[in-house]
């Protein structure tokens, strides 16, 4: 798996192998979930509406965004509503404004009640309109409201002067005369051109005359991330990482997981791939601990990584696969007699594997029929981090019997050297793997099987190192 790409058979086998351990963590995920919805309480969020009257462009509505949620407004705001410990550097991370359709500036304000919220909103909204016209130079007095319509009549009135004065003075018999009347016309060209810049003005500052669209609707719901969405975000990123993990732990992995690379690291070919029922729970891992407990639990007891093999289809099918391993030993090696099984240490599946091919060898024919057969192997189990096989006697070679998904190359290679160490050849190699066996089987023949399993664990145990 280290070198495959994932997919999804992948992610299936993760849920099928491990469903318990996820369910697990997605409900402690939940839990997490739900205790930062207690530590961090609900909030609530409202929005007031502020109309800029007249034409805006857009980067002069960004601009009055930036006035509604500065230091100067939200401070106001925090005097004017006056919570107990709650100023205007923290009311500031609680204010937003942005830009809407129609020059709307939307003013948002988020508490820990809905009635704060809409309080919050109004009042930021409240102020910022207020701050705005002041900055326009607005003047809510209505006589200074007036002052720009007495001013163009002072200005009509001034010119109306000009004029008589302009015709009453001596029509340019002297120089004084042409003088005064020069002067006359430039300065009614001056109030002309004051009159103008008076007008081009009212505009802008009709800019200036904000509206805010009503009060604030006061929030029914909370707002986002909400106690449901924290308790279904925490479950889901727990799920995930679990999910995760297992693909980053089996990409880093160096277990061989399939038969041609295990037959590749021992150095020798692989006779067949035979598996075992995972039926009776007397076969799985020992242990009677809180530890070894929880992983059965769990489910952390069996490997989620290996491909399942084939099914045999019963115990008739399980039986002419043992039995296909022994043809082709008989095709590789026709003069041989007696075989070394070698099992690992710990691996209980080989064990009970290797006691099949036991079982099966002898009901072989005997080395004196006129059939070449096979006597009765002998099993013995080695310490994989650091093998020892008994030496060579009147067996003509070893065959190695393990599961897949167990040991690294370098720990196969190991097992090779110690067999090349004690005078056997590896003549071959038999993968074995777990299948769910859905077929009754008869109490004789469970008799007949248990026999030959019990003897091979006694040679494992009892064996030479």
């Amino acid at each position: 798996m280290s070198d495959d790409t994932i997919r999804l058979v992948t992610i299936g086998r993760i849920l099928r192998r491990r469903g318990r351990l996820l369910a697990v963590l997605a409900v402690v995920g939940a839990l997490v979930g739900y205790g930062a919805s207690v530590v961090f309480p609900p909030r609530y969020t409202t929005s007031a509406s502020v109309l800029l009257p007249g034409q805006w462009e857009e980067r002069e509505l960004l601009t009055q965004a930036e006035i509604a949620t500065s230091s100067v407004v939200v401070d106001r705001a925090a005097a004017a509503l006056g919570w107990p410990g709650v100023g205007g550097g923290e009311l500031r991370d609680r204010v937003s404004a942005e830009t809407a359709d129609g020059n709307i500036i939307e003013i948002s304000g988020t508490a820990d009640t809905p009635e704060r919220a809409q309080r919050l909103s109004d009042q930021v909204a409240e102020q910022f309109v207020t701050f705005a016209a002041r900055l326009a130079g607005d003047n809510p007095d209505p006589e200074a409201a007036d002052a720009p319509e007495e001013l163009r009549k002072t200005v009509v009135r001034t010119d109306r002067r000009i004029t008589d004065l302009a015709e009453a003075a001596d029509p340019g018999r002297t120089v004084e005369s042409v003088q005064a009347r020069t002067e006359l016309e430039k300065l009614r060209a001056a109030l002309l051109d004051a009159m103008k810049k008076l007008d081009e003005a009212d505009p802008a500052t009709g800019k200036a005359g904000m509206v805010v669209m009503g009060p604030a609707a006061r929030p029914t719901g909370e707002a986002a991330p909400t106690r449901v969405q924290l308790v279904v975000a925490g479950a889901l990123l727990f799920f995930l990482l679990a999910v995760v993990g297992h693909l980053t732990a089996a990409r880093m992995s160096r277990r061989l997981r399939t038969a041609p690379e295990i037959a590749a690291a021992l150095d020798s070919a692989l006779l067949g791939t035979v598996d075992v029922p995972d039926e009776q729970p007397a076969h799985r891992p020992k242990g009677s601990g809180p530890r070894a407990r929880i992983r059965r639990l769990l489910g952390l007891d069996t490997r989620w990584d290996v491909p399942p093999p084939q099914p045999s289809g019963g115990e008739a099918g399980r039986r002419i696969r043992y039995r296909r391993v022994w043809a082709r030993l008989r095709d590789q090696l026709p003069d041989a007699r007696r075989l070394l099984v070698v099992v690992p240490d710990g691996d209980e599946v080989a064990v009970r594997a290797a006691g099949q091919l036991v079982a099966e060898a002898g009901s072989e024919p005997s080395p004196g029929s006129s059939d070449r057969g096979y006597a009765v192997p002998r099993v013995v189990g080695v310490s994989v981090p650091g093998p020892l096989v008994p030496d060579r006697g009147t067996e003509s070679g070893a065959l190695v019997v393990l599961s897949a998904g167990s040991w690294t190359a370098g720990e196969l290679a190991g097992v090779a050297e110690a067999c090349a160490d004690a005078g056997h050849e590896v003549v071959g190699v038999v993968v074995a793997g777990t299948t769910r066996d859905r077929t009754t089987r008869s109490a004789g023949r469970a008799s007949d099987e248990a026999a030959p399993e019990l003897a091979v664990r006694g040679h494992v145990t009892g064996g030479a190192r």
